[in-house]
């Protein structure tokens, strides 16, 4: 796609923002919604709040790269923001009035937008040439830092403000609101795909395997782990503080490097920025197992580790999977990841009431390396 420099320069401005200012609703929205459904119905409901917007997440990709195919970039993300602002002011409403129903069915509208926003990054490596994609949509990968360290220092004052959790979701439904109002900023431009879209047939195309399957592995992996940190922590009798700053490291891990994965990306490649993912996720893993109980060095170095392996997988699947299929097929690719982020949450617990922490290391660990027997298989049957 040729641009001009300065028409490109603000389209990545646009696309930058919107994903910082959605990441940021959506760690509002998720956070207040895991409190309000322990008030309203217990402990037992904990889940579904963030159940309801990985669904929602998973169907906004979907949607969002339906509509980018017909109907372009700018009117996907007008779509996908507008419905989370709806969504948001739902979840809201519950909030006021303590019912579960309409706070989940918020939250889930909710997620179309972070589908959208998701999905921004393949828009930004549309931009640039096959040797800058990296670069272009770890880019905006890289605006999840805003949004995953500036959401939980707004949960206290949003909720003082406003007097109650109805206020973390007020202002996500701000937040959102003001990323509709940034996507104009975005060229109206054409339908992107003239060709008939891929969809769903996308997944019987053999090349798609290794990345997609780094990627889910990854989120499967990621996920896992970093859902059981808390409930370890608290197992060994840690407070909130200690919680905080161990997940600090690993969303530090997850975002703020991602420049620099994506410079990595365009130098070895993607395949090659999979397999150091491979390695510093395999070593994540192995130090939880390792010093399940050491909350001062060993949790906050496989957290960080956890994280930033994660970022090489997602970074080095999205560069290779952004040149091979049409942005509707994209969509389902990323419904396909997110969507395993619920059997990952799902099925961590109970392998933490089996074996406890170490024991969801070492299955997260061996998930880890699905990708690499998948590329042995392969090049086996090239060679043979």
């Amino acid at each position: 796609m040729d641009l001009r420099i300065s028409t490109r320069r603000r389209s990545m401005s646009a696309l930058f923002a919107t994903v910082a200012l959605m990441n940021t609703a959506q760690v509002l929205a998720s956070t207040a919604g895991t409190l309000i459904a322990v008030e309203a119905s217990g402990p037992s409901t904990s889940g579904l709040p963030s159940a309801a917007g990985v669904i929602g997440t998973a169907l906004g990709a979907l949607l969002s790269g339906a509509l980018t195919s017909r109907h372009g970039r700018r009117f996907a993300l007008l779509v996908g923001y507008g419905s989370a602002t709806a969504g948001a002011l739902a979840a809201s409403i519950g909030a006021v009035v303590g019912s579960l129903i309409p706070l989940l069915a918020g939250l889930l509208v909710l997620g179309l937008g972070n589908g959208a926003a998701q999905l921004s990054r393949y828009l930004a490596a549309d931009m640039y040439p096959d040797e800058r994609k990296g670069f272009a949509l770890s880019s905006v990968v890289w605006a999840g830092t805003i949004g995953a360290l500036t959401g939980p220092l707004l949960i206290a004052p949003t909720a003082d403000w406003f007097g109650g959790l109805s206020g973390p979701l007020i202002v996500a439904g701000a937040a959102v609101a003001l990323a509709a109002l940034v996507s104009f900023m975005l060229p109206s431009d054409e339908v992107t795909e003239s060709t008939k879209p891929e969809g769903w047939a996308v997944f019987r195309r053999a090349e798609l395997r290794f990345p997609l399957a780094a990627m889910v592995a990854a989120q499967l992996t990621m996920v896992a782990v970093m859902t059981m940190t808390p409930p370890q922590l608290h197992h060994l009798g840690h407070g909130l503080d200690v919680v905080g700053w161990i997940l600090s490291a690993h969303i530090f891990g997850m975002f703020a490097l991602s420049p620099l994965t994506g410079r990595l990306a365009d130098r070895i490649g993607g395949r090659g920025t999979i397999g150091c993912g491979i390695v510093v996720l395999t070593a994540a893993t192995a130090l939880a197992i390792a010093l399940p109980t050491s909350h001062t060095a060993g949790l906050p170095i496989s957290l960080f580790l956890l994280g930033y392996g994660w970022n090489l997988m997602f970074v080095g699947g999205s560069s290779l999977i952004s040149s091979m299929v049409q942005t509707r097929a994209k969509g389902a690719v990323d419904a396909v990841i997110w969507g395993s982020s619920a059997f990952a949450s799902i099925g961590s617990g109970y392998l933490f009431g089996y074996g406890g922490y170490p024991f969801v290391a070492a299955v997260a660990g061996i998930l880890t390396l699905l990708p690499v027997f998948l590329l042995v298989r392969r090049t086996e049957r090239t060679t043979g």
